[in-house]
């Protein structure tokens, strides 16, 4: 089973993209996150002759996630339950057996503002959800733009901002993690300097200065299934990219 995150930072602008990656790749799951579009705009049509269904959440402008996949995905839910917000960052749903939760974490804009109190109170609910979904759901994937490198290792050695990389921010990862979920990523030998995400300004990718802030976690069943997970940089080298690079997880399941 292969599962993918990939913040596509504008589903219309970067549908081609999309389009051209699932026929290389035949994803499982492909979880993506800052659609900026609504419900009624999404691409459903182009992405069924793709072979691919999609269940989303989406809003106009911002925020938005989904998750497609070739067969159709079961009890599917949106938002966090019990937390109020006008802001679409969650969608879950099981495929093959295995529930996925796709999430747009909250940025955060720069510690000590109302944002990135908004961005630890989300946190906190979203954790306490997991909690639940977990005891329903053994088979748990856990996956999306966190806006948190949760390591020293996850962010280039030169990054000054406070934000992404706060030991608020990181205690809120290793309060996921607590709930019986590991980083896929760090269960295999990785290059140094890994990213996932380059801004678009000062050459940053052809630099290599990024962050690894899209991550994929897996409940404890899962674990041993892990096969790989790995950067795609391919996506990011293109025409008109988004910011990110999708993560791709390949698991026995």
């Amino acid at each position: 089973m292969k599962i993918v995150t990939w913040n596509v930072n504008s589903l219309k602008v970067r549908l081609p993209h999309v389009l051209d990656w699932l026929a290389e790749h035949r994803p499982d799951a492909l979880c993506l996150q800052e659609l900026k579009l609504e419900d009624p705009a999404f691409p459903h049509e182009e992405l069924a002759a793709a072979g691919y269904q999609a269940v989303s959440n989406g809003q106009k402008t911002y925020n938005g996630v989904a998750i497609l996949t070739p067969v159709a995905a079961e009890d599917v839910a949106r938002d966090i339950p019990g937390f109020a917000d006008e802001q679409k960052r969650i969608v879950a749903a099981t495929v093959n057996g295995v529930r996925v939760i796709c999430g747009y974490f909250p940025n955060g804009q720069a510690v000590g503002s109302e944002k990135f109190e908004y961005k630890l109170r989300w946190l906190a609910a979203l954790t306490e959800w997991v909690r639940d979904e977990l005891r329903r759901h053994p088979k748990l994937v856990l996956t999306g733009d966190f806006n948190i490198a949760p390591e020293a290792r996850d962010a280039h050695p030169d990054w000054k901002e406070e934000i992404h990389v706060s030991p608020q921010e990181r205690e809120a990862f290793r309060a996921l993690t607590a709930l019986g979920l590991t980083d896929a990523f760090r269960l295999f030998e990785q290059p140094e300097k890994s990213y996932s995400w380059w801004d678009y300004r000062q050459g940053a990718f052809r630099r290599n200065f990024g962050l690894r802030i899209d991550h994929i976690l897996v409940s404890e069943p899962l674990r041993a299934a892990c096969r790989s997970c790995t950067v795609d940089k391919a996506p990011r080298k293109l025409e008109r990219p988004s910011d990110h690079a999708p993560v791709v997880l390949e698991l026995d399941a």
